[in-house]
Formats: C-alpha cells, structure tokens, sequence
C-alpha cells in the first residue's frame, strides 16, 4: 500500500490535471488489452482486436512490472510529446513496440473522446471540492482509494510513504488504468509535484458514446496538422488559455505555445490579451476544417 502524507500547504496546493497525455493513456491501454476486460471496454476490445494483430506481450505474471516499465518510458518519451504532435505515432522506447502500434489501433481513434470524457471528471471532481473542499475530493477520489486525514491510502501498489514536504498533488483520471485504483508518477512538468493517476472507469452509458467508430474526418485532420495539434483545435472550441490547453491535453506549456502558434499561424485561431491573460479561440476558417464545412468569408 502507498500513503501519501498531506500538510495543510499540501492541501491547498492539491490540483486537478485533465490527463497526463496520449502515451501515458497508450501505457494504460497495452496493460489492459493484456487482460481480460468488463463490460465498458468490451466494444472498445472489440474495435481494437480488429485493428491490432496481436495483443501486446505482457506476461500475465510480470504485467503489473511491465507496465510500470511502459510508464516510465511514456513519461520520458512524452517530454518532447512523443511524435504525435507531428501526427505520427509515439516515438518507440527501447526495448518496446507496444506503445506506437496501442496508439495507434486503440487509443488514437478515440482520443477526441477520451479528452472529452476526462475534462468532464476534472469538471465534476473541482464542483465536489467548490462544494465540500480538497479532503471531500480525496474522500470521493476512488472507493478503493481512502482517506484518513492527514493521509491518503493506496491498495494495490508497492509499500511506500511518500511525504509531499508543501508541494502539493497533482490528481488526474485515466480512463484505461484499471489494475489499479490509483498509481504514483513523477512530475509532469517544472512544479515539482507528484501525480496521482487515479482510475476513471466509464460507466455503461459514457462507453456508448466513448467507443462509437471514428468517422475518418478527425483521423484526416490529424493526418493534416498532427494528432496533438488537431486535439488542441477540438479543445480550442472553448476558448482557454495556454497552460489551460497545456493541462487538458497533457503536454508542458511549451509544448502548447508552439501548436497555438502554428495554429495561430495558419489562421485557424485567434489569439488576445486581456491583462495578464492570453486567450486563444478558434476561428471561422478552424471551425470549417473541425466540421468539414465551406468557409464563410466575412463581406
């Protein structure tokens, strides 16, 4: 079991993260597709086996090794956001073809979705702290996964304490992690804070929608301008900001300063300063390449 140690300063910089991007996704999915699977992935184990010509080589005695092996090299291959911002697949780790081909066939053809399906947990998970605070959103985090002030406890993984010393936590939901109720990884960025990747299982009616087979139109955008650059379009619907967009697709922020810029670019979003504050949006001409429209030309 792991315990995390909470001070008050912990608390208070505790965070939600939309996810920890495609290829810590991708890991979760090579772990699962090794296993047998419930009924919310059934239809997605389905769609994926045709695809996929074989399952990835996880030996059902080392699994729970070997994916942790997956996600150090989806943590060290995605600091450069791992090719899909260049719409190809993961860069391939050493040692590893699991990652780019998982990508690919089962994670890649659902990922407008799937960051859907996260920001909506991240939204729900910050109206339970507004509501009740960071100890009821620890409280409610996973039912395996329990809290016993000042400490949050963690079946399942190695035995270990870790004290976060004021740092904080970073908390962000994985659809595909599902061996465990919540596992421990590095800082994703400069901050310094831990992340908790906590299991987010879709529930029977979410999975109909998660698993509805891709139409091809956002595989061509992707193909285009890049997976991880068409993602940031699809986000940019909603007006946010850099370190917003940077949070929701799991990328650093320098990583999202150079696809607003493209974008930016290539006009297919628009960029303004109000204060301190840089908001970008897509424009008309981005909206017509989301939605395969013409183009409506101001007069």
């Amino acid at each position: 079991m792991q315990t995390i140690h909470f001070t008050a300063g912990d608390l208070a910089r505790t965070r939600l993260r939309t996810t920890m991007g495609p290829l810590v996704e991708t890991a979760f999915a090579c772990g699962l597709l090794a296993r047998g699977v419930k009924a919310p992935y059934a239809r997605w184990r389905r769609q994926v086996a045709g695809r996929l010509p074989r399952r990835p080589a996880l030996p059902p005695r080392a699994a729970a090794r070997d994916l942790d092996a997956l996600l150090r090299q989806a943590l060290q291959y995605g600091a450069d956001d791992g090719g899909t911002a260049r719409g190809a697949a993961p860069a391939p780790p050493r040692g590893s073809s699991c990652l780019p081909e998982v990508w690919r066939a089962a994670v890649a053809p659902y990922w407008e979705q799937l960051l859907a399906y996260l920001g909506a947990e991240c939204e729900a998970r910050g109206r339970i702290v507004m509501a009740g605070g960071v100890e009821q959103l620890l409280t409610t985090l996973h039912p395996r996964i329990t809290w016993r002030s000042p400490v949050l406890e963690i079946p399942g993984g190695p035995d270990e304490e870790v004290f976060l010393e004021g740092r904080g936590l970073v908390l962000t939901p994985s659809v595909f992690l599902h061996h465990r109720p919540g596992l421990l990884t590095g800082p994703p960025d400069d901050s310094g804070q831990v992340v908790l990747v906590f299991a987010a299982p879709p529930s029977a009616e979410a999975a109909a929608g998660l698993w509805e087979e891709p139409d091809g139109s956002a595989q061509s955008l992707g193909a285009l301008v890049g997976q991880t650059r068409a993602a940031a379009l699809q986000t940019l619907r909603a007006t946010c900001t850099t370190s917003q967009l940077a949070d929701r697709l799991g990328i650093s922020a320098a990583g999202a300063s150079q696809h607003t810029a493209v974008l930016r670019q290539t006009g297919l979003i628009t960029t303004r300063r109000i204060r301190n504050t840089v908001l970008h949006t897509v424009t008309p001409l981005g909206v017509a390449l989301l939605d395969g429209g013409p183009v409506r030309h101001a007069v």
